[in-house]
């Protein structure tokens, strides 16, 4: 049985009471057994296409603003998902269930692409053991959606931890609405940081979540592609899977949104990108300190430490990729092998899955063997490396997503189970595009 969302405690005004709209033939493309069993959730078909409400749910759509590629949008909210309510201390939420009062001048409505990008792209992120939503099932809805063309209409059933964002704080400090921003601190703190005594606390404890994330996204060459305020979540988990994509060939300036026209979110830019919107947190947590001139210097004071954090967080990370425990002293060996990838194009994936053997990964192998000699001499703990073998490649997403608005679901399911087998050996799934399918574009919402 599912319970009301937790959200609902809190005012009124924070959220709408919204049904999910009815869709005419529901039909289910892929269910997640397991996470249903650790949910203890049982959902029919038509409570998942929003066709009947399970027993105990309350849906509401959420508020909440953005900084929208540095921007400021200050009315956004759940513009097409409903919040059922929870199950298992977790959001349980339909993406794609039609209009609600923040919709603007959207449907409400989801694509199948998108549908089959998240649940791929969340679960692989999970297999990772990267923090993550998670997809509970996808389903079509025997309607069409209208964007450029008409497309098959789909619902992503979606699983988080909250759905709290940034931009649920930018909401109510913009209309100096302290009392509902204490109530969503208090709330937040409670769901994810139960230690905080105060907003400096909350504050900390986002920016560490976030810092160990962002470095795990490097690590897999992952870019999110929408770094809004209103796609970074509080509880640091990724959230909302729209232009992402993994990299194939090392490239720090890589982009892959079509709405990225200067390249805000590339993939070497996230840390900054997190920095700044950790900032436009803490401008709205000053709100609930007492004393305004000492809260600004005392936020900023926290804010100046998160680069350490993150290159704390990002030295875990690739010094697991290479069998080190990096230093700042050693960092350089993890830095030069970067360089070397960068130039020649290698494959991020392969290059670390195939350590120390990547030598056929760089045109200039020479250079390769003097970085290994280098590394080999630091002592890696070759039995422990574990780097992934098989990412969501972009090509693969898109061929899967053709072939299923052509009907065909087959290579959507070979993929996903072998994206969440991420360390298996799997020789078809590890190549490389050719440059006839090299992907690279991809596209909100379509």
């Amino acid at each position: 049985m599912m319970r009301p969302p937790a959200y609902t405690s809190l005012p009124e005004r924070m959220y709408a009471a919204q049904r999910p709209s009815a869709v005419p033939a529901p039909r289910l493309i892929a269910y997640n057994q397991p996470l249903a069993d650790a949910l203890g959730l049982s959902l029919t078909l038509d409570e998942m296409a929003g066709n009947a409400i399970p027993d105990g749910a309350q849906p509401i759509a959420q508020a909440y603003a953005a900084h929208q590629f540095g921007q400021w949008n200050p009315m956004l909210g759940d513009g097409r998902a409903v919040l059922l309510g929870e199950a298992g201390g977790r959001d349980i939420v339909l993406k794609g269930a039609g209009r609600t009062p923040f919709s603007r001048q959207g449907d409400g409505r989801a694509a199948l692409g998108p549908v089959l990008r998240e649940y791929l792209v969340s679960e692989a992120m999970a297999a990772l053991g990267i923090p993550t939503t998670r997809a509970l099932a996808a389903l079509e809805t025997g309607a069409k959606v209208q964007r450029e063309m008409p497309l098959p209409g789909a619902i992503l059933v979606r699983v988080a931890a909250s759905h709290i964002r940034i931009g649920t704080f930018q909401f109510f400090a913009a209309h100096r609405d302290t009392e509902a921003l204490g109530a969503l601190f208090e709330h937040a703190c409670d769901l994810h940081y139960p230690g905080a005594q105060n907003p400096m606390d909350f504050l900390h404890g986002v920016m560490a979540a976030q810092a160990d994330l962002v470095a795990a996204w490097m690590g897999v060459g992952f870019i999110h592609g929408v770094m809004n305020t209103d796609n970074m979540s509080v509880s640091g988990e990724t959230i909302d899977f729209g232009p992402c994509a993994f990299m194939d060939g090392y490239n720090p300036g890589a982009v892959f949104s079509s709405i990225d026209t200067y390249g805000r979110y590339a993939y070497g830019n996230q840390p900054g990108i997190a920095h700044w919107n950790l900032a436009q947190l803490a401008s709205c947590l000053m709100q609930l300190m007492p004393d305004p001139d000492a809260a600004k210097a005392q936020m900023q004071a926290a804010i100046d430490t998160f680069p350490a954090l993150y290159e704390a967080a990002w030295l875990r990370v690739f010094g697991a990729k290479l069998g080190l425990k990096l230093t700042l002293e050693t960092r350089p060996i993890a830095a030069r092998l970067l360089d070397l990838m960068a130039t020649d194009g290698a494959d991020f994936t392969n290059t670390f899955a195939n350590l120390p053997d990547a030598r056929d990964q760089f045109l200039d192998r020479k250079a390769f063997d003097a970085w290994q000699r280098d590394w080999l001499a630091l002592g890696p703990d070759l039995g422990a490396l574990k780097n992934p073998q098989v990412i969501p490649r972009n090509h693969r997403i898109e061929s899967a997503i053709y072939d299923a608005m052509a009907g065909d679901f087959a290579p959507f399911h070979a993929l996903l189970d072998a994206v969440t087998h991420p360390f298996d050996p799997n020789t078809e799934y590890a190549r490389p595009p050719t440059e006839d399918e090299r992907i690279t574009r991809t596209y909100c919402g379509t």
